[in-house]
């Protein structure tokens, strides 16, 4: 009995080693498990966004849309490292400054839909801007995410 369970402990801590390999390391090209790569690396890109919105903001007195904006543009360089690193392991283009300028671009339409569903949040509903900011985050991480994988990474 005993050596039963010692033989489905090894198989399950076998199962478990494979499985986290796959998530966390292994190079894939399985659209599954790049987006929960992207959310970490999302979610990382959002603390950067976050913290530097409230910090522009709070902090430094900036209008908060300025802050929204320059916010998004340090996250977007954070994604943009974290994400040719370990999410998408296929890369399209050989010009790397290309392909930032391409990577940029969809960020850039990106900050657009930020800034329209932060002002629309906090002008219009009167959600509290750091709020909003989670919302559109929200929203933002699927454009993001399909755009730069269908674009640059397929």
């Amino acid at each position: 009995m005993i050596d039963n369970l010692i033989g489905k402990w090894g198989k399950m801590k076998f199962a478990l080693i494979n499985l986290s390999q796959k998530l966390f390391k292994d190079p894939t090209d399985k659209t599954l498990i790049q987006i929960f790569r992207y959310i970490f690396v999302g979610g990382g890109a959002f603390i950067v966004d976050f913290l530097s919105l409230f910090i522009l903001t709070d902090i430094f007195g900036i209008y908060f849309l300025i802050s929204a904006a320059i916010a998004f543009i340090l996250g977007l360089i954070a994604n943009y490292i974290l994400s040719i690193s370990w999410v998408f392991d296929r890369r399209n283009l050989k010009n790397k400054q290309f392909e930032f300028g391409v990577f940029a671009f969809i960020g850039i339409i990106g900050l657009g839909f930020n800034e329209v569903f932060i002002w629309f949040f906090t002008q219009n509903l009167h959600i509290y801007y750091l709020k909003s900011k989670i919302f559109a985050a929200v929203i933002i991480l699927f454009w993001n995410f399909f755009a730069r994988k269908y674009l640059l990474f397929r």
